[in-house]
């Protein structure tokens, strides 16, 4: 196991194998990128800074053909010195939506927009209050018809009265 970041080859610095292809370095490149970046992680700027370089050089690298062969012939050649097992160095999420704290700006915005929405109300039912309107309107569409009780028996538990319950005529006729 290498004893420090540097040691690492690009590969393993990527989580990647040697026969990996572009679009699968490029992947490797943009999950392992969100970890790392300066913007996005929790670590200190300067090791977050450092650890985004080393990995962006080694994205650059490996992308390019050329470079990249050029690459596998000085690493064939360092590891026939030393053998080390592949092991990802960089952090990987393990849930996509990981939790995390609020920023100021999202506060900010999240305030404002709670203020917008109190703005509108307070707007709306002023305004319907200064021009003398009623602030419980009953629907257009609700007619007085439908909005009359019916006097039910308290002891039915069907809403037929208990005289039609008891009858031999069917329910149809009773009411008629």
């Amino acid at each position: 196991m290498p004893s420090s970041v540097h040691e690492l080859s690009h590969y393993e610095r990527l989580g990647v194998t040697k026969d990996a292809d572009a679009e699968l370095l490029r992947q490797a490149f943009r999950r392992l990128s969100k970890a790392v970046h300066p913007d996005t992680t929790r670590l200190p700027a300067e090791d977050a800074a450092r650890q985004f370089r080393l990995l962006r050089e080694a994205y650059e690298q490996l992308a390019d053909p050329r470079l990249r062969r050029l690459y596998d012939a000085a690493l064939e050649e360092r590891t026939s010195y030393s053998v080390s097992p592949a092991q990802p160095p960089l952090p990987t999420p393990h849930a996509i939506g990981q939790r995390r704290p609020l920023s100021g700006g999202e506060w900010t915005s999240l305030l404002l927009l709670a203020a917008a929405l109190l703005l509108c109300l307070v707007l709306g039912v002023g305004l319907a209050w200064n021009r003398g309107l009623a602030l419980q309107v009953q629907p257009s569409w609700l007619t007085a018809e439908q909005t009359w009780t019916i006097d039910v028996d308290p002891g039915g538990f069907d809403g037929t009265a208990s005289s039609a319950r008891d009858s031999a005529e069917p329910a149809l006729v009773a009411s008629s």
